[in-house]
């Protein structure tokens, strides 16, 4: 397995500040930077707390890496945490409330702009992860097909949603709509749905709720590339027109900490880190990531063939069922150029590995 590492001076420390480049020095020289940047999130912790949940972007916010990047700056960082999720960002972001969104995944972010929000997608704030069809304990259920014309439960305008749709599918169910009586709960309501019975099933991680006698998994699968989506990190137009150098910083320093998400020595903690949000106990991350033996495969943000297809994809999806009205177009939306100067900078264009449109790895 190919391994590189950033140059001498970098891997002393993450927070080594990002370089800057001439165009930037003059733009700084002019005084152009913000007073406050804007940060979101689509979602919020337990209960609504105001902590993300995992992932190398969680982890940006859990080091405190934006703020030691501005501090000589006098930039404040804002962080926002929505409950309402992918939709509840987007009317954030409608109203100027946001600057950048760290993570929004696939629906929210093909709704937001077909509705004419402008922003550029910068990175993918990662991809992969296992889908668990969850019933509750005392449930007679069997197999998937055992929940037909039953309730199911979803956070929908989510990417929950199409994960949903995509698993049904799997499962034969092609109009899950009409096969299924789909209700919309944030991430709090299903669980206490589930412990009370009153769905069928949803989709959620199972151990903590396991070893509460709450659910049972009636199936599962893992890193599937069609069921699941790369989430999306981009910032507002205005934002970037304005203060590309400030994006630049940005971009940089979240690519730092993705790499060091990847290292085997910092998996530990990062399970620790995730755990204050409160949204998944030690063990669901311990589970949950424990079989994933190589870290960079889903702390990734490269915007390769398979970020393209993905979405590309979702955008087929939500017209296929009606969850937009009209098309979304890739073009002029990606902005790699950031995450390029980034991978150059920090000598690590071919660290992560890529996967073609399909989902398999073309470089590891």
């Amino acid at each position: 397995m190919k391994r590189r590492s950033f140059s001498t001076a970098l891997a002393a420390s993450i927070a080594a500040p990002a370089l800057i480049g001439l165009s930037n020095v003059a733009r700084a020289a002019d005084g152009a930077k913000p007073t406050t940047i804007r940060i979101g999130f689509p979602g919020a912790g337990t209960g609504g707390r105001p902590l993300p949940t995992s992932g190398f972007t969680a982890n940006t916010v859990f080091l405190g890496e934006l703020e030691k990047e501005f501090k000589a700056d006098n930039i404040k960082i804002e962080w926002k945490y929505y409950v309402g999720a992918g939709p509840a960002l987007n009317e954030a972001y409608a109203n100027g409330l946001l600057d950048f969104c760290f993570g929004h995944g696939d629906l929210p972010l093909i709704v937001g702009r077909s509705t004419g929000l402008k922003h550029k997608v910068l990175l993918s704030s990662g991809r992969g992860g296992d889908v668990y069809l969850l019933t509750p304990s005392a449930s007679a259920a069997q197999q998937v097909a055992d929940l037909k014309g039953k309730t199911l439960s979803v956070q929908k305008g989510t990417a929950g949603q199409l994960t949903l749709y995509r698993f049904l599918a799997k499962h034969g169910f092609s109009e899950p709509e009409k096969e299924f009586r789909i209700i919309s709960q944030i991430a709090d309501d299903r669980r206490a749905s589930l412990a009370t019975g009153d769905i069928g099933g949803a989709i959620d991680t199972p151990w903590g709720l396991e070893a509460r006698g709450v659910t049972k998994r009636l199936a599962e699968v893992h890193d599937d590339p069609t069921i699941n989506s790369p989430g999306s990190l981009w910032v507002g137009e205005a934002f970037e027109q304005q203060y590309p150098d400030i994006v630049q910083r940005i971009v940089t320093r979240v690519i730092k900490v993705a790499y060091w998400s990847t290292q085997e020595a910092n998996r530990e903690q990062q399970y620790q880190l995730w755990t204050r949000s409160g949204s998944n106990a030690y063990v669901d991350n311990k589970k949950e990531w424990d079989r994933v033996k190589d870290l960079r495969v889903r702390h990734n943000p490269l915007l390769d063939d398979y970020y393209v297809a993905s979405i590309q994809k979702a955008i087929a999806e939500t017209r296929k069922y009606r969850l937009t009205r009209r098309d979304v177009s890739l073009d002029g939306w990606l902005e790699p150029k950031y995450l390029n100067n980034a991978l150059r900078e920090l000598k690590l264009e071919t660290y992560w590995p890529t996967q073609a449109a399909d989902g398999k790895f073309i470089r590891t």
